[in-house]
């Protein structure tokens, strides 16, 4: 992984992380407008999710995918976070993926501020 980051500065957030890595959910949106009796008014249509992104770093998402399945069976705390979203209803894959998010943020602290992990912070 740190060989595939190379600097974690190039990163000014987790979610460009989230991008480079294939863990960024992709949403597209046509029409945000429309004319109703000649007036523009806004849509109340939602955003249409359309998964996850496709252009990425496919080791990266390797990477995650596969802690966050080894983190998820294993004990500890990425387990216990794990486990608390299953019990408010997420979905098991749902779930890995904001696992595997989850570590990624702490993989981008950590480089960034060059610390180890401390699962009580």
């Amino acid at each position: 992984m740190i060989a595939l980051m190379q600097t974690p500065h190039r990163f000014r957030s987790k979610r460009q992380l989230w991008t480079y890595s294939g863990l960024g959910i992709e949403t597209r949106d046509s029409a945000q407008y429309r004319y109703v009796q000649g007036q523009l008014q806004r849509t109340k249509k939602p955003q249409q999710i359309r998964g996850l992104n496709q252009n990425h770093n496919h080791e990266m998402k390797e990477i995650f995918k596969g802690a966050a399945t080894r983190a998820s069976c294993g004990v500890g705390p990425l387990r216990d976070f794990y486990v608390a979203l299953l019990a408010k209803g997420m979905k098991p894959e749902m779930a890995r993926l904001t696992l595997a998010r989850k570590i990624a943020a702490i993989a981008l602290i950590l480089r960034k501020k060059q610390e180890r992990f401390d699962p009580n912070n």
